[in-house]
């Protein structure tokens, strides 16, 4: 991997890791889901300024419906449950569960488009979901402010990317990335505003909720969303997937320097699992022993 590469892939992992930073920030002020509905708004902007200057805004109109699921799949759902996680976990604590997006991945992929797995692959989504047991073991409680329903928000979120992938694999296979990326911010954005305009903040929004949101949409969303694809263009999905192990690094960096969140011993045990396991399911690490299919 070229120094540019690495240097593009940190930079991807350090954009995505903050954006649970942000989100922590701006929640509280926003809500979930008017949160969402601004993010998406900002970088459906930024992204179509990008499509005007390259020319390919008129690709937009090609597949609006499998675009606008897309963007419920891949932006609308998953960002508003994980926000909505944000506003009682830490940071660092919902960037880690977000790490079992390519478990989900793999085994969505395995049961809904036949893509085989090895047995290495199975045991790396064994141990991948033994990681999110070990990290939640004794925070699951669903009683007065127990972090049980945050939890399963932030599991269900990385279950959609999961099924995403595999909705863009089967039916967007070939089309722009740029493109994907767009059309979906801009599908969320539509479809998720009019449910945002119920759930409008009736209080004065301070200035760096504001500020937050901002770079939400167009640091982590807009720029993340250009780097990530020309990454895939450059270096191949196999290698830019690594920003995953990445991001809980950045998550809890930023969360301990920027909101002095603690980092428990069971955090880094949690965290270290679940990435052993998706190296595993990813394909990323293939054991001799265990490479026949499964």
């Amino acid at each position: 991997m070229r120094t540019q590469d690495l240097g593009e892939l940190l930079m991807l992992a350090a954009l995505w890791g903050a954006s649970f930073l942000f989100m922590r920030i701006a929640v509280p002020a926003f809500g979930p889901i008017a949160l969402v509905a601004v993010r998406l708004g900002i970088a459906s902007v930024f992204l179509v300024g990008i499509l005007i200057f390259t020319g390919k805004l008129r690709k937009l109109g090609d597949h609006p419906g499998k675009l606008a699921i897309v963007g419920v799949l891949n932006t609308a759902l998953p960002f508003v449950l994980l926000s909505y996680a944000t506003l009682s976990m830490t940071a660092g604590f919902t960037s880690i569960l977000n790490a079992t997006t390519p478990l989900w991945g793999a085994l969505i992929a395995f049961v809904w488009v036949k893509e085989r797995l090895t047995l290495a692959q199975v045991l790396g989504l064994l141990i991948g979901f033994a990681g999110v047991i070990t990290l939640v073991w004794g925070k699951v409680s669903f009683t007065g402010n127990g972090t049980g329903p945050a939890i399963v928000a932030a599991l269900l979120a990385t279950c959609s990317y999961g099924v995403a992938a595999s909705y863009t694999r089967k039916y967007l296979s070939g089309i722009d990335p740029l493109v994907i990326a767009t059309g979906s911010q801009l599908a969320g954005f539509i479809l998720l505003t009019p449910l945002a305009a119920l759930y409008l903040p009736q209080h004065s929004i301070g200035l760096s909720s504001w500020l937050s949101v901002l770079v939400l949409g167009i640091a982590c969303t807009g720029v993340a969303y250009i780097l990530f694809f020309r990454l895939v263009s450059r270096i191949g999905p196999s290698k830019t997937i690594t920003v995953t192990f990445l991001i809980p690094v950045f998550g809890m960096l930023w969360g301990y320097l920027f909101l002095q969140e603690a980092v428990s011993s069971q955090m880094l045990a949690g965290a270290a699992v679940i990435l052993a396991g998706t190296l595993l399911s990813t394909g990323l690490i293939k054991p001799s022993w265990c490479n026949k299919p499964g």
